[in-house]
């Protein structure tokens, strides 16, 4: 049963703990992180048993067609059904579609919820939904860029309840932003209301293209030789080496020179901008001065032939470097495959899916393996979604030499694997023709808990907004039936 907002209260404190958040206050903590951090421990000595446990979050921009890949309705008509064909899995009775055979045979590692479902048709209003875990949208919501009033992006939530390793943030984005045709940023992927401080971790580790994402390794396939890609690496993690010459002594001393400073201007350090730039630097010097960190972005240090399992690409690279983020201490990773509207197949469908389903197949596979095989399997969730599905029935557009499908937020399928998930599960299901659920439909709502409680945060955890308001981390139950 949904869990009411309404009936959510804000955290009470005793009245010790409150004199005691006055003197935090001199530190630069609120009364609303005192409150989180009591959340924290509280659920720590409830749930001390529990392992902890990493969130994975493949995002699909443009929207994912359910008939041609995880839900297929082989026995609809021809303007249904597509022209792929299903292909039986290791777990009798499920099938997948025949450009998936990879994760076909693994499918004993991951189960199916086949009934999410939301009312928006708009890639604006859909990516905000499925990147914030919230079905209602913010007042004034703007499609094509953030505000400060959009809801919290599922990251910043994650991050604000659970610590980073070596003053890190909890959770980071990578390779790039999901963008619109103007290459400006979709909402749903800040802090919004929580705050810039909040923003995720961004890891730019993509090059741009000529064209909106129009290259092999971006995903977008187009023959107009514009639209090839002539920047080299398309992947590059971040370079986190000290400059020639800057030895960790004399980056201490500029540290303590750089504190000096400070000491004479700490009423500006009140200021939103430059308390987040003390935190930005805070990060970089983590970064500079943490070898293992350091080393994590390496992905020169793998196996020439782990890398070619994962397919040296951008979507590849990132589900590699999401991993080895992980390892260090990240505790939640997005990582989006392609730029804008990469999945939006409106025409050119099926030529489309038989360029994108084999890189994704082969990835996401390898990355299965990868952490079955380091033991990390069990620990970390990893989530495929999607903005959206795409509509029952096939159209044809006249801009596009063939047929494709049109929004259509009413279902879409979502592959769950690890992180607790019994595998060879299939949750839920849609009517004969993919349109509508049929059984045990799931919002983003009950999609967010599933990852909220993977990585233990308490049922009762708040967060909180500039003026210290508290808001509810739950709205929903997680989705039932994958443990």
């Amino acid at each position: 049963m949904p869990l009411n907002p309404q009936q959510l209260s804000h955290p009470v404190l005793p009245r010790r703990t409150a004199i005691q958040a006055g003197a935090i206050g001199l530190l630069g903590l609120s009364l609303g992180d005192l409150a989180q951090e009591t959340a924290r421990a509280e659920g720590a000595a409830a749930g001390e048993q529990r392992a902890v446990r990493n969130v994975i979050y493949v995002f699909l921009s443009g929207g994912l067609a359910q008939h041609e890949s995880l839900d297929m309705k082989p026995l609809a008509p021809d303007s249904i059904r597509g022209e792929f064909s299903p292909i039986a899995t290791a777990t009798p009775g499920t099938f997948i579609c025949e450009h998936l055979p990879l994760l076909a045979q693994r499918s004993r590692q991951w189960s199916l919820v086949r009934s999410l479902t939301h009312s928006r048709n708009d890639h604006g209003e859909s990516i905000h939904i499925m990147n914030t875990g919230r079905s209602d949208l913010p007042p004034g919501l703007d499609r094509n860029r953030p505000k400060p009033t959009d809801f919290p992006s599922l990251l910043s939530v994650a991050s604000s309840q659970l610590e980073g390793p070596s003053g890190l943030p909890a959770s980071a984005v990578l390779p790039r932003l999901i963008t619109n045709v103007n290459k400006s940023q979709r909402p749903g992927q800040t802090g919004g209301l929580m705050g810039p401080r909040h923003d995720p971790w961004l890891i730019n580790a993509a090059a741009e293209c000529n064209g909106y994402g129009a290259c092999p390794d971006c995903f977008y396939f187009s023959n107009k030789p514009e639209f090839h890609h002539t920047i080299q690496p398309v992947f590059q993690a971040p370079n986190l080496s000290l400059p020639d010459g800057l030895s960790l002594g004399r980056l201490d001393r500029r540290v303590d020179l750089l504190r000096e400073v400070e000491y004479q201007q700490r009423e500006l350090d009140r200021q939103l901008a430059v308390s987040r730039l003390g935190r930005d630097r805070a990060g970089a010097l983590s970064l500079l001065t943490s070898g293992r960190i350091r080393e994590a972005f390496d992905l020169q240090t793998e196996e020439p032939s782990r890398l070619d399992a994962y397919g040296r690409s951008v979507f590849g690279s990132s589900l590699l470097l999401a991993r080895r983020l992980i390892e260090v201490g990240v505790r939640m990773v997005q990582v989006n495959m392609g730029r804008g509207s990469t999945w939006d197949q409106h025409g050119d469908l099926f030529h489309s899916l038989r360029r994108l389903l084999p890189p994704l197949d082969q990835s996401l596979s390898a990355l299965l393996d990868d952490l079955d095989e380091r033991g990390l399997l069990e620990s970390t969730l990893v989530v495929v979604a999607s903005e959206f599905g795409r509509t029952p029935k096939i159209s044809k557009l006249s801009v596009y030499k063939a047929p494709g499908r049109d929004h259509w937020g009413a279902a879409q399928s979502v592959l769950l694997a690890g992180g607790g998930v019994v595998g060879g599960r299939v949750i839920g299901a849609t009517d004969d023709i993919g349109a509508y659920p049929s059984e045990d439909p799931h919002t983003p709502e009950n999609f967010a808990a599933t990852i909220y409680d993977t990585l233990g945060i308490p049922r009762n955890a708040h967060w909180h907004d500039p003026a210290d308001r508290p808001y509810p981390v739950y709205y929903a139950q997680p989705i039932s039936g994958l443990a």
